[in-house]
């Protein structure tokens, strides 16, 4: 199995209201792409609630293969649902680890 994790760092211009209508609308987007992409086992985006760390969007999803992970990363719904955060983006962070 493998973990794919990713954290997202939105810009600092965003006010608390833009940052939480972005992270809800990727939150949802991406939680609905299992229904979608089925090599996904399991999805979850949470934000970060504590104001002393940089990161502001968490997503954690789990595969059977490295492969599948680059089949969805790679998937229209997925590329869709990543570009909520197009615009809002400053920095992204990502792992993928066997487990």
């Amino acid at each position: 199995m493998v973990k794919h994790i990713v954290m997202f760092k939105l810009k600092d211009s965003l006010s608390a209201t833009e940052k939480m209508e972005v992270i809800t609308r990727f939150k949802e987007a991406i939680e609905a792409l299992p229904a979608k992409i089925d090599v996904i086992r399991k999805v979850f985006v949470g934000w970060n609630i504590n104001e002393a760390e940089s990161w502001d969007i968490c997503l954690e999803s789990e595969f059977d293969t490295l492969d599948d992970v680059k089949l969805y990363a790679a998937h229209p719904d997925h590329v869709s649902a990543a570009g909520i955060l197009k615009d809002a983006k400053q920095d992204r962070a990502c792992v993928d680890y066997e487990f």
